[in-house]
């Protein structure tokens, strides 16, 4: 019986991966569906885009269902500007983007003369027609290579591609460090447009980002900006927007940020295999482990709540909150929990929970 080969399906041409950018559909939002306020260099709302404002400009950032009609995406990025900044100062600038490791682009042959071309392609609207700019920055050869698109019709989806010449003379680290950031420019002072629009790779300056008459996308608290289907691939075409499992996309975020989120009426497991290390007849001292779901990037850094947030099981009915607690012997795959608890522990092992107040989290942090 003859054996044939079975194509793999869901991926055009067979090349997987094609896309250097994780969350390009905007599917993963750890962080909340919608955050308020923002106003600094902040991972908001979508997994691994950037939130970068330095601005007296407000925005909120949030997870949309309007999308481009027939395209396959189900949610978009919406910033909707809340405090206006209507003139801008020299230093202001605000920016959308996404670092991506050394390591995971090696093959584009930065500082040869092999260095391979970068094709964007991206659907975008707004109420706020015009010209905006679009780059990329290299943050081994602190290089940079900036480009444009215009917004023609307000209120309309519009698909853009944009492709950027391979950095000949350009670094990329083989590390787990920033290697490339593409980057959206929203709005800038004139620091940032005082000089010539680098269209062409060159030493990073500051002067020479934006392009002329560049949207100030927070002159009124009626603008809103919608980005959904951001692909970055190697060479001078640009394919279809690669979809990926939900589980798949969801993973390659875990790798930069993870989140143990409070769920109302139930309790998380936060980690299990606890035992007790102490007990003097008045209090506990309990420690376990917290291995989290995916290895982490590089160093960690876990941000939690002080009060009340994890509680410990015991027994058949044994259940207490912790008083105090704090995380040691943090690395990039685990990190020890340590717990004070009260009196009437009298079983030696246990489980740990989040509170269940969906307010509270436990935030484990790889970003670039």
């Amino acid at each position: 019986m003859a054996i044939s080969k079975i194509p793999s399906a869901g991926f055009q041409d067979n090349v997987k991966f094609r896309n250097i950018l994780i969350n390009g559909d905007y599917s993963i939002f750890q962080r909340g569906d919608t955050v308020t306020g923002v106003t600094d260099q902040v991972y908001s709302a979508p997994d691994r885009w950037k939130t970068q404002i330095f601005s007296t400009a407000v925005f909120t950032i949030s997870k949309s269902t309007d999308v481009p009609s027939g395209q396959g995406f189900a949610s978009s990025c919406k910033w909707d500007c809340t405090t206006a900044n209507a003139s801008p100062s020299a230093t202001t600038f605000m920016t959308h983007e996404q670092r991506i490791e050394g390591q995971n682009i090696q093959y584009l042959e930065y500082g040869t003369s092999s260095a391979k071309s970068l094709t964007a392609s991206f659907w975008v609207k707004s109420n706020k027609t015009g010209a905006y700019t679009v780059g990329l920055y290299s943050a081994d050869g602190s290089r940079h290579i900036e480009s444009s698109y215009t917004i023609s019709t307000a209120d309309t989806w519009e698909k853009k591609i944009i492709t950027f010449a391979g950095d000949t003379a350009g670094t990329i680290n083989n590390d787990n460090g920033e290697g490339l950031r593409l980057w959206f420019n929203l709005g800038s002072g004139s620091n940032w447009s005082s000089g010539t629009h680098a269209t062409s790779w060159s030493d990073y300056a500051q002067a020479d980002v934006l392009v002329d008459n560049q949207v100030n996308l927070a002159d009124s608290t009626a603008n809103e900006w919608y980005i959904t289907g951001v692909q970055l691939e190697a060479g001078e075409v640009a394919s279809d927007f690669e979809f990926l499992p939900y589980d798949i996309n969801q993973q390659r975020c875990f790798r930069y940020y993870e989140r143990y989120q409070g769920s109302g009426a139930n309790r998380t497991t936060f980690s299990i295999g606890i035992k007790r290390d102490t007990y003097n007849g008045s209090d506990a001292s309990v420690s376990g482990i917290l291995n989290y779901k995916v290895r982490k990037r590089g160093s960690v850094t876990i941000t939690y709540h002080a009060s009340n947030n994890y509680s410990y099981s015991y027994g058949v009915t044994g259940s207490q909150f912790f008083s105090s607690y704090n995380f040691s012997n943090i690395r990039p795959d685990f990190a020890i929990f340590n717990g004070e608890l009260g009196t009437g522990v009298t079983n030696s092992g246990g489980i740990i929970h989040m509170r269940e107040e969906t307010s509270k989290f436990t935030a484990i942090d790889s970003e670039l």
